[in-house]
């Protein structure tokens, strides 16, 4: 058997669902644990001095705020979050070509300020809750979701930016488009059985890796269950070849 290197690298843990002492008494649970992801519900109640008690435990930290408003607004807030020390930020790739290209300038700006680490900015394609008939029906969008993850992502590698978030559904044909380093962040992850939950296009850790992702968001499947530590470690389990 060939494992996938280091596959706990490979998985971050979204973190939402819980309060501050919850998150550092799970964070502790996971010995193993590198990546955690903070979302906005997370962030509004805790602020940005969760995200540096985090990184002071040694833990890298996407911070999924999916910032989404005109260039000069989203350039100011991404300079902020990358002052976090944040390793990646997300913003949403339809905000357009302009505030992409100038939220990324400004979060390389605000590391390089405060001394850490350029973060990777990643561009939200399309919320992996949408189906292709949720999407066709509601937005009225006559482009696949599969058309229309392509496009933004193109977009986002002209604007600069280093990664996306899409479905593990779309990462193989981006990765075919983008190879390596350009990271593709893929959450609808699900054990083999595991519950759908609000998650439309779902895949299993390793067809997700084999597909090209980059590294795979899990919540729930692993911060509801009874044995947290366990249940992410069944996860680095089925990252392998066999």
């Amino acid at each position: 058997m060939t494992l996938v290197p280091n596959p706990a690298e490979k998985i971050i843990v979204a973190l939402d669902g819980m309060n501050e002492t919850e998150v550092i008494e799970l964070v502790q649970q996971i010995p193993k644990l590198s990546w955690i992801k903070i979302g906005l519900e997370l962030f509004v109640s805790g602020g940005p001095h969760l995200v540096n008690n985090l990184r002071n435990m040694g833990k890298q930290v996407f911070l999924d705020l999916k910032f989404h408003d005109i260039p000069t607004t989203m350039s100011k807030a991404c300079r902020q979050a990358a002052m976090t020390g944040a390793r990646l930020i997300t913003v949403h790739a339809c905000s357009g070509s302009k505030a992409l290209f100038e939220a990324n300038q400004a979060a390389l700006e605000g590391a390089a300020e405060v001394g850490f680490p350029p973060p990777t900015l990643l561009a939200v394609t399309v919320l992996t809750s949408w189906s292709n008939d949720d999407f066709s029906n509601e937005l009225l969008i006559a482009q696949s979701i599969n058309e229309r993850v392509r496009l933004l992502t193109d977009l986002a590698v002209a604007s600069g930016l280093g990664g996306c978030v899409c479905s593990p559904l779309e990462a193989k044909e981006l990765r075919s488009l983008n190879p390596s380093p350009f990271e593709i962040i893929t959450p609808g992850i699900r054990l083999k059985g595991g519950e759908r939950q609000d998650q439309s296009r779902v895949m299993t850790p390793l067809e997700a890796v084999e597909a090209g992702a980059s590294k795979l968001v899990v919540g729930r499947s692993i911060t509801q269950s009874e044995n947290p530590s366990e249940a992410f470690n069944s996860f680095c389990r089925e990252l392998t070849i066999a």
